[in-house]
């Protein structure tokens, strides 16, 4: 069992001597100032200028899902890609009917409107 376990401990051993080395590199190295925005929360340089509580549009959530979703359909299709010759045509016909039911989604969230940032152009009455 120990013979298993040396690899291990030399890694995380490894990992936390350059965690360590960067933090106390970076601690003698590093600037100090105080400047008016120092403390301050900032993105690309820039002071921030309003409040981080502000409301998001409803889209905006729809989108994020929207997105996990169909970054999920990438993964089934690298693993698809690995395992294409050991699936043979049962995989290649079940990955076609995964890919036609994601295009049957991504059609009706397009007809529905949940790709549209801009106004409301139509109202749908269902």
């Amino acid at each position: 069992m120990s013979d298993l376990l040396w690899p291990l401990v030399v890694y995380f051993g490894a990992a936390l001597f350059v965690v360590c080395s960067m933090v106390g590199i970076s601690f003698l190295l590093g600037e100090r100032h105080a400047e008016r925005a120092t403390g301050e929360p900032y993105e690309s340089g820039i002071v921030s200028t309003g409040t981080a509580h502000i409301r998001f549009s409803a889209k905006f959530y729809l989108v994020a899902m929207l997105f996990v979703v169909f970054d999920l359909e990438a993964v089934f299709l690298f693993a698809w890609a690995i395992a294409f010759r050991r699936a043979g045509l049962h995989g290649y016909v079940g990955m076609l009917l995964f890919v036609l039911v994601l295009l049957v989604g991504l059609a009706y969230e397009w007809r529905e409107g949940a790709l549209e940032w801009g106004s409301s152009r139509r109202v749908r009455t269902s």
